[in-house]
């Protein structure tokens, strides 16, 4: 039913790519005897132009997880409230994508910070492609800005990491022995509901054999919260055994550094000048408010665009990491 449902969407697709096509070559027909165009072209031809975009990135998905929707999780690095704040706006950018895209998002398990921002969050982005179109923001992320939270305005540059993996269905079998598991329940320290955080609903999922834990707290059943963090640990395990084979052929990527200066992925300045700047494809977004308002589509192309093409560079440019 899957591979079926994925032959109708290209079906759909071509059909639509061809009706487009055809409307524009009705309008140059028109406009060539003398009809006057020129608006239904404006919109037309744009039109095109995105739904070709998004036909591109489909060619570039051919990974055997790309279908799969995403669970992403967003870390502060140091430096306490700029860096939790920061850690909001990046997990706020992935949402606000998500829902341009059509997606549906969830949140499985957020920290609050002390006076702004979050400690952590994990959330689910469910759609054709999530993870693939998401895989490309695994890394640390840069921020530069005049700090809020300072009262002598000073500029500010705070890091943040963003992890991505792909949820895994029940199709694909990982083997996790109940005697391997450690099941902690407590009460949820999030802003929640009525009844979320009154009772020791919420649950974590420690894997003993490698340390990985998966956590929720958004539900109000402890059934739920368990049936949910299980789901996010299988897709972890699984991950965890996809990186282990890549370990094997060559070193850890770029996106596994420390969360601190020389080893982002991406750069938003917003102080002294406005640009968004990923330093490993070199795409360059002048309108950085888009950008955190989730215009992260560019970024995504060039990322897919690179891997198609040969795959991320070991190192970056010296003078990138300095910008």
């Amino acid at each position: 039913m899957r591979e079926r449902k994925r032959l109708e969407t290209l079906l759909a697709d071509d059909e639509e790519l061809a009706r487009r096509s055809g409307d524009i070559e009705a309008y140059f027909e028109l406009a060539r005897e003398g009809e006057q165009v020129e608006e239904e072209l404006a919109r037309e031809i744009p039109a095109l132009s995105d739904h070709a975009e998004k036909l591109e990135e489909r060619t570039m998905l051919s990974e055997e997880t790309d279908p799969l929707n995403a669970i992403v999780t967003v870390h502060p690095g140091a430096g306490g409230t700029e860096s939790q704040d920061w850690a909001e706006m990046l997990m706020r950018m992935y949402l606000r994508w998500a829902e341009r895209q059509g997606f549906k998002s969830e949140i499985n398990e957020i920290q609050d910070g002390e006076e702004a921002g979050i400690k952590s969050a994990t959330f689910t982005v469910s759609g054709e492609y999530a993870y693939g179109l998401l895989t490309g923001e695994i890394g640390v992320h840069r921020l530069v800005r005049i700090s809020p939270f300072d009262q002598a305005k000073r500029r500010h540059t705070s890091f943040a990491s963003v992890f991505v993996s792909p949820e895994i269905d029940d199709s694909i079998e990982i083997d996790i022995k109940p005697d391997e598991l450690r099941i902690d329940t407590y009460r949820s320290g999030g802003k929640g509901g009525q009844h979320v955080n009154t009772t020791d609903s919420a649950v974590r999922i420690t894997h003993l054999p490698t340390g990985i834990v998966a956590g929720c707290q958004n539900e109000r059943s402890q059934h739920k919260n368990r049936d949910k963090a299980m789901k996010m640990l299988r897709s972890r395990l699984y991950e965890y055994e996809l990186e282990k084979k890549k370990a094997a052929t060559r070193k850890i990527e770029d996106s596994k550094l420390e969360i601190n200066f020389g080893s982002q992925i991406r750069s938003y300045v917003l102080q002294p000048y406005r640009m968004a700047k990923d330093l490993r494809t070199r795409v360059e977004v002048g309108d950085v408010d888009r950008v955190l308002d989730g215009g992260i589509g560019p970024f995504i192309r060039g990322f897919l665009k690179m891997r198609r093409e040969g795959g991320i560079p070991a190192a970056m440019a010296a003078d990138d990491l300095e910008e």
